[in-house]
């Protein structure tokens, strides 16, 4: 037979497992879409009307999986540990809220680092940021005590959960001055479609939660339907800011249902896409190890 005919034969056949595997690549990337929710931001310890072992079963019977819960109080910081340490599907961030800023002391790096080396379901710090809602009194504390935070998740590579209220254009600046490696979510976005769109730009993700099923918040209903669902997370922030149908009660993790539910039809899209997209979002964000399936 001569070369180039079996160069020939070589070549069709390379094409064919091209084919074959085209095929089998996306039937395995359809079956492997995950059909659980991950509620990225939820504090199940405040929680007063459920025990955590209740709350985690609600959850569960509403299809969120997973939970990350974070810390505002550094007096919380155990009790947050502790409950990673405990259940299997709770993941926790560790840092200082804005508005417990006067609470910090520069010992706390040493017992987050601590707490980080021991338990290995710590995946990122947070939530930190500032927050100019009742005032700037205390502001100049507030971006020490984020700066440091900041530094602090660079240090140890992990991602940073932000809290930005009343704060959009200082929080912008201090992470593009500060942040080198950590990769970010806006927790509880606020800002406008411009905003959020300057946040994607650097690689942020952006967390909706409750508030995109209120009937009155436009300017967080344009965010779900421009936000690309690449860069879009699920929330809570349970107990508080409770989704429709349940606004005016205390907020759980189960209800990040109806979170998912309000962004898919504003999206247009079916609930099971925007589902599995957040649900890889946050396993790539915090590193939540093998997808579920």
């Amino acid at each position: 037979m001569p070369a180039y005919t079996s160069t020939f034969h070589a070549i069709n056949f390379l094409r064919l497992l091209c084919i074959l595997a085209q095929i089998l690549f996306r039937d395995t990337i359809s079956y492997m879409r995950p059909d659980y929710i991950v509620d990225t931001h939820s504090h199940i310890e405040m929680i007063e009307g459920l025990t955590v072992d209740e709350t985690l079963r609600q959850a569960s019977e509403y299809g969120v999986k997973k939970i990350i819960l974070p810390c505002s109080d550094p007096d919380d910081l155990n009790i947050v540990n502790e409950l990673s340490v405990k259940y299997p599907n709770v993941y926790s961030l560790l840092g200082v809220h804005p508005n417990d800023a006067g609470k910090w002391n520069d010992n706390l790096i040493d017992k987050i680092k601590n707490f980080i080396s021991n338990n290995k379901k710590v995946v990122g710090i947070g939530e930190i940021g500032l927050d100019y809602h009742y005032g700037k009194d205390d502001a100049e504390k507030q971006r020490k005590v984020f700066i440091k935070q900041l530094k602090l998740a660079n240090e140890l590579n992990l991602p940073i959960c932000v809290h930005d209220r009343d704060a959009h254009g200082e929080t912008l600046d201090i992470l593009k001055e500060y942040n080198k490696n950590s990769k970010v979510v806006m927790h509880c976005f606020s800002g406008s479609v411009e905003f959020m769109r300057e946040c994607i730009k650097m690689g942020m993700y952006i967390a909706l939660g409750g508030v995109v099923t209120f009937k009155n918040a436009a300017k967080t209903h344009e965010v779900a339907r421009e936000i690309p669902l690449e860069k879009l997370l699920l929330e809570t922030d349970a107990p508080f800011l409770t989704p429709e149908p349940h606004r005016g009660e205390e907020n759980r993790p189960a209800y990040t249902k109806f979170v998912a539910e309000r962004i898919a039809f504003l999206k247009g899209l079916p609930i099971e896409e925007v589902i599995a997209q957040t649900t890889i979002n946050a396993h790539a964000l915090y590193n939540l190890g093998v997808i579920l399936l």
